[in-house]
């Protein structure tokens, strides 16, 4: 029996999926499902980048705004809401489509991660939620031998019960794959120097529209500054600006537009592992490219 079919969007942050998302959701007849790790929290949206409601276009998105700051959202639990979101969507008659630049979100999935579950350890996570997110990522190096990518590295409250399942002795091999779809995976991206000038013009358009003060509102509402640290990027790098530990808001731009080009970069060797994405050609015209694919994949072509 043929696996129904998903459609993803991926690639690096200031590339247009978004955009791209909604403009092929119209043409199929979709619905979007973000797979952003920070666009599930409720009232992170300049600096995540969310999609506003005149921005969808009135195409349905799913999981933004599930959560509230502070509360923790793994990967299992996202996989479980996609995909109860995914199959709401066909069992309509709709084309679900993914989209998103959280590398491991979008394989759990795109391949069907299964995931083991396992008891909390209530004493040994309140002694890890008092590390930072880069002595947390130390301690999983020194562990596992291993390095993270993507912008996991700084994801401190993934981090913190990675590092409870280690200590704890828990097993962390792969368990098997089991793919719930059948998936046409499309990237986007721009090429470097381009991908940078995006960054750059994003970065001064978000502060602009009030980043600086969203980050100062959460606080002020009860977001906690491990929470925002944790974050990374626009977050820790603004509470780092608020609480003075960088000088200027100069200092902010400078520092926070290198991170980001650097997490760019990250994301883009996560991205390249998988031989499976269709690269979309971003200097000719990617939306036909997207539909020409998309069109194929849906008549089984």
């Amino acid at each position: 029996m043929a696996l129904p079919k998903l459609i993803v969007i991926l690639g690096t942050t200031a590339c247009g999926k978004s955009g791209l998302g909604v403009e092929l959701a119209r043409h199929v007849g979709g619905e979007i499902v973000s797979a952003d790790s920070r666009q599930v929290y409720r009232g992170l949206d300049l600096g995540t980048g969310k999609v506003t409601e005149a921005e969808m276009g009135g195409v349905p998105h799913h999981l933004l705004d599930v959560v509230e700051p502070n509360e923790s959202y793994s990967v299992a639990q996202f996989q479980r809401d996609a995909y109860a979101a995914i199959d709401d969507i066909l069992a309509r008659g709709k084309v679900p489509l993914l989209v998103g630049g959280t590398g491991l979100y979008v394989r759990a999935v795109a391949e069907g991660y299964t995931f083991r579950d396992s008891q909390p350890n209530p004493a040994l996570r309140a002694e890890l939620e008092q590390k930072s997110a880069s002595e947390l990522y130390a301690m999983f190096q020194e562990k596992t031998g291993r390095t993270l990518s993507g912008g996991e590295e700084n994801n401190r409250h993934r981090l913190v019960r990675t590092m409870e399942k280690i200590l704890s002795g828990e097993d962390l091999t792969e368990a098997p794959r089991a793919p719930r779809y059948q998936v046409l995976q499309l990237g986007m991206t721009y090429p470097r120097e381009e991908l940078c000038r995006r960054i750059d013009e994003r970065l001064l358009r978000r502060l602009d529209d009030g980043m600086v003060e969203e980050v100062a509102r959460l606080r002020e509402e009860g977001a906690t500054d491990a929470f925002l640290e944790g974050l990374g990027l626009e977050y820790r790098y603004i509470l780092w600006y608020l609480t003075g530990k960088l000088p200027s808001k100069e200092a902010l731009i400078d520092e926070l537009g290198r991170a980001i080009k650097r997490f760019a970069k990250r994301q883009m060797v996560w991205f390249q592992k998988d031989r499976d994405v269709l690269w979309l050609d971003t200097a000719g015209d990617p939306l036909a490219q997207a539909i020409q694919a998309a069109d194929a994949f849906l008549r089984g072509e």
